[in-house]
């Protein structure tokens, strides 16, 4: 499976396609918060772990939020909107300086732990479509260059 980056810069505004229903039939909820916590832990010892949660219960949190986030966006229930309101998500990272090399690591700490969905049994289709939808969510959280 090849997983590839789009080159992006600061205020593009990609369309951009939600995930296909299939990815949370295969993977459920719980494998939708594995995924997420996985790529937390990674993010927490990256070269762009500064811009997360330091402390256990803030990382915590952060994993919750963004599980629920993918889970919703993924076609599962409302959780993000029940606990957060409206995902507004530009807005939430506004806080963050995002630029293009950081929005190219956290999409590169994704790719071992999707392949590693695949080796469990996971469609290329499904995990194709999560991807891609990462590829272009994340351009549009750049807001610094």
């Amino acid at each position: 499976m090849i997983l590839e980056i789009t080159t992006a810069e600061i205020g593009e505004r990609v369309p951009v396609h939600k995930p296909i229903p299939e990815f949370l039939i295969e993977v459920q909820e719980e494998g939708i918060r594995k995924l997420i916590n996985d790529h937390y832990e990674l993010l927490r010892v990256s070269e762009i772990a500064e811009m997360f949660p330091k402390d256990d219960e803030g990382i915590e949190e952060a994993k919750k939020n963004a599980s629920d986030f993918f889970i919703q966006i993924c076609g599962g229930p409302a959780y993000f909107l029940q606990n957060r309101g409206a995902p507004q998500m530009i807005g939430r990272h506004k806080p963050f300086a995002i630029d293009a090399k950081a929005r190219v690591v956290w999409l590169e700490l994704f790719k071992p732990i999707l392949f590693k969905l695949e080796e469990s049994g996971v469609t290329e289709t499904s995990l194709k479509s999560f991807w891609n939808y990462l590829d272009i969510f994340s351009i549009w959280m750049i807001n610094t260059k």
